[in-house]
């Protein structure tokens, strides 16, 4: 029997990984806190900055196959390191941003590109490449919890760096903190775990090499993994519209902006418990109904926060509940996805989902500005994310889990 023990090696890893999407989610979950101080400053309606955000999930999610063939051919390391340098430069140039055509560039392309090679899809990959197909998940989740970790802190240091320096300068300290993602990446190394006995599954990585042209044919062809990308567009619309929007929707309501920084604060928190757990029972039981499950319970958690006088009891209370579901779809979703196809081509096709992830986000975080400049609220966002709620849960239960069979 072999030894399923984390090795030194993916340790290693996953201490990087985890310094890594720290660092990239959690200044990226504070990007809302910018919308109010930079919208006031410039006149801009609210659609300008969400636009920004759109644009850079879009470019995100478009981006990362393309990145993850770079990171599968190359190595995760030389991809993590040319995106934290651009992570770095969106930043600045965020930093210095005063029209709609600069935040656009800055905010929206630049660290849209540097998103794709420094969070969850070369990250997680290179870690479930690393570890044994019976602690993938878990090795997943705990690199994800990471990023939880990381909206933790960042968000009340980000409102910190608001109030005392402004959102130019704070912009320019966490450029600082961005950059350290280059030295960081060099921890990522740890060698591909390899099954004894030649027992890996049809398109694991001792079978005949298959060209990329080869492996998208497969999996277009491979109805389970369009379903399953499909579900995960509920997931990318559902938490940039809170992410971005949830600050504003309470700032309308009477609540300040320190109520907003704690509720997404708070989601990060127990997001920490949440991905872990997801992680974790991803190993034991099936994860399509496990997805089933969290898309399930995020449409009633929504409608309970809606429909309870809005306090800072049901507030927070949401908070901790989304945080629980927040981001448990990233390894439960990467899981599938490996378990479909193996994990040599891992990056790319995690890739491919995840850009139906940022398709959701795109329109998360777009059409929830537009519907608030046109209504001045958000009531259609709120009732579009419960229906996808249930289109979440009716989609996984056409995915199964099962290997890939390779003619």
């Amino acid at each position: 029997m072999s030894d399923t023990r984390f090795s030194k090696p993916l340790i290693i890893m996953l201490i990087g990984s985890a310094f890594i999407l720290a660092l990239s989610l959690g200044v990226r979950h504070g990007f809302g806190l910018y919308l109010v101080p930079m919208s006031t400053e410039f006149g801009w309606s609210h659609q300008v900055f969400s636009l920004a955000i759109a644009l850079q999930n879009l470019l995100w999610g478009a981006v990362q196959p393309f990145t993850g063939a770079l990171a599968d051919k190359y190595g995760s390391k030389k991809v993590v390191a040319v995106g934290g340098a651009l992570y770095a430069i969106g930043l600045l140039l965020m930093s210095f941003s005063s029209t709609g055509v600069m935040v656009n560039l800055s905010l929206g392309l630049i660290i849209g590109l540097a998103l794709s090679a420094t969070s969850f899809s070369v990250l997680l990959s290179a870690v479930g490449r690393a570890a044994h197909p019976s602690r993938r998940s878990m090795a997943m989740g705990i690199a994800s919890a990471a990023g939880s970790f990381g909206q933790f802190i960042m968000l009340p240091t980000t409102l910190l760096l608001l109030k005392e320096f402004g959102w130019s300068s704070a912009l320019l300290i966490t450029a600082i903190l961005i950059a350290l993602i280059v030295p960081l990446s060099l921890l990522l190394k740890a060698p591909m775990y390899v099954a004894p006995n030649n027992t890996q599954s049809a398109l694991h990585p001792n079978q005949p090499a298959l060209s990329f042209k080869e492996i998208l044919v497969i999996a277009k062809n491979h109805k389970p993994f369009i379903w399953l990308g499909l579900g995960f567009l509920v997931c990318g619309f559902q938490v940039v519209f809170i992410g971005i929007h949830l600050p504003g929707y309470l700032t309308d309501h009477g609540f300040s902006t320190t109520s907003g920084t704690i509720f997404l604060a708070l989601v990060g928190l127990f997001n920490i418990v949440g991905t872990y757990t997801a992680g974790w029972l991803g190993d034991k039981y099936s994860k399509p109904k496990l997805l089933m499950g969290l898309y399930g319970l995020r449409g009633v958690a929504i409608i309970a926060f809606l429909a309870l006088p809005l306090s800072h009891w049901t507030i927070y209370g949401f908070a901790v509940i989304m945080g629980l579901l927040w981001l448990s779809t990233v390894p439960l979703t990467n899981g599938t996805v490996a378990n479909m196809f193996g994990v040599k081509y891992l990056t790319m096709l995690s890739g491919i989902v995840f850009f139906v992830h940022q398709i959701g986000s795109f329109f998360g975080g777009w059409l929830g500005g537009l519907n608030h400049d046109l209504t001045g609220n958000y009531d259609i966002i709120w009732a579009i994310s419960i229906a996808l709620s249930v289109f979440g849960v009716v989609v996984h239960f056409f995915v199964n889990e099962e290997p890939v069979v390779h003619d």
